[in-house]
């Protein structure tokens, strides 16, 4: 379908600007004219038209775990939040840790993605941090690798694997976490675990394995991607490796910028690996985004069922839903208040995952269209009953926020409109 989207203001080139587009073929142009006569107008005055959204971390369960989430209801959900892009973790079954394995995932993404998925391949056999996975093979398929969910333990593992991925220059990224550090902790080790007899997870068990990671990257000249960190030695340990010319970046979710262990509660909701942290680390990570430190907002996306979500801060498993939500929290926390720029939002959650992780990015004459149409003034309330996910679990259930996603053309296709998700 070509359309016409009339009366907003474009991002183009780091800024904005009032001007018509349309998308013809598939295509984006500013010669309107070339969408043709029966080429569907739109009028979004008011509104602004992004690069649609990336998103490096998220979870789509499928194969393996479909009663969690599906590709179909993952991607479908990432439609409604912006999003034209997004990269798929690797832990499921099977784990994609051969070609074999791996096309078992890509069969169902090119059956049923409403959106455009990029899937990981599982740095070790099985995720589990003993052998290799095919990586010299997998190379060709993919453009990153992660044991997301699980810590390399072993160094000289890690090493081997930055060394294949330097040679085919393929990304690493890395789940950061020292088994023997946790302790089986399950929050934040601060005062709200102390003050609710909680078991607590270290900082440490974050910020060792980074630093650890990060000798290794120098040494090996690896493509080093930091996920979701959460505490302030993170951030200073980026910032230095930045310092020296590490080829390293970094993101965090919008959970860890908008909450704290001062927020939580007694509900499986608010229980996420990293879990939410101090005050103190949420202000640096604030500022790793004020500086560029922090590279790009993920959401770490990650469906349950409601029952392994109903046990409680304890026994619920790990884990919540954020890609229907994402942008507008971070644009109602985060710009709202001035903390940082709208332009600087689009950076972190369109541009830069988008550059590191070799995409196209951008509005450009003759692009496919991957775009995002945001009301900014629209107010909405967050209501989990709605998502199209099939996860529920939001520490931003009721939450009132400002951004409402009025429309997303993904691959030159519209996949969302405020009627729904298209072609579902």
């Amino acid at each position: 379908m070509n359309c016409i989207l009339k009366n907003a203001s474009v991002y183009m080139c780091g800024g904005f600007e009032w001007t018509d587009i349309a998308v013809a073929d598939g295509k984006i142009t500013f010669d309107t004219g070339a969408a043709g006569e029966n080429s569907v107008i739109f009028d979004f005055s008011d509104c602004i038209i992004i690069p649609g959204l990336t998103d490096v971390h998220v979870h789509l369960r499928e194969p393996g775990f479909s009663y969690k989430e599906t590709i179909k209801t993952g991607t479908c959900a990432a439609a409604r939040g912006g999003y034209t892009a997004v990269f798929s973790m690797p832990n499921l079954n099977p784990v994609p840790d051969s070609e074999e394995n791996l096309k078992v995932q890509t069969d169902i993404i090119e059956r049923d993605a409403v959106i455009s998925v990029y899937p990981y391949a599982a740095i070790t056999k099985g995720e589990r941090g003993e052998e290799l996975s095919d990586m010299e093979k997998l190379c060709e398929k993919v453009k990153a690798f992660s044991d997301d969910g699980r810590g390399v333990q072993k160094p000289e593992i890690m090493r081997r694997a930055m060394e294949i991925a330097a040679a085919h220059d393929k990304i690493i990224a890395a789940h950061c976490e020292v088994n023997e550090l946790l302790r089986g902790g399950y929050i934040h080790d601060g005062e709200y675990a102390k003050k609710h007899n909680h078991r607590g997870i270290c900082s440490a068990s974050e910020y060792e394995q980074i630093k650890r990671d990060i000798e290794l990257a120098k040494e090996t000249g690896c493509k080093y991607h930091v996920c979701h960190i959460s505490t302030k030695e993170s951030v200073e340990a980026i910032r230095r490796a930045k310092a020296e010319g590490v080829d390293i970046t970094c993101e965090t979710g919008p959970h860890y910028l908008v909450l704290c262990d001062e927020d939580l509660q007694e509900d499986g909701r608010f229980k996420m690996n990293p879990p939410l942290r101090s005050r103190e680390d949420r202000a640096a990570l604030i500022k790793g985004l004020q500086d560029g430190t922090i590279d790009m907002i993920a959401t770490d996306h990650a469906p349950h069922s409601a029952e392994e979500k109903a046990r409680g801060l304890e026994k619920s498993l790990m884990g919540i839903v954020g890609i229907e939500t994402a942008f507008p929290v971070m644009y109602t926390k985060l710009v709202k208040p001035g903390i940082i720029s709208l332009e600087r939002l689009i950076e972190l959650m369109s541009i830069n995952p988008c550059r590191r992780f070799d995409l196209s990015c951008g509005i450009n004459e003759g692009d496919t269209a991957n775009l995002t149409v945001i009301d900014l003034n629209r107010e909405f309330t967050v209501d989990s009953d709605s998502f199209l996910s099939k996860g529920r679990a939001t520490p931003f259930e009721g939450m009132r926020l400002f951004g409402e996603i009025r429309m997303t053309i993904a691959k030159g296709k519209t996949v969302y409109t405020e009627e729904g998700v298209r072609n579902a």
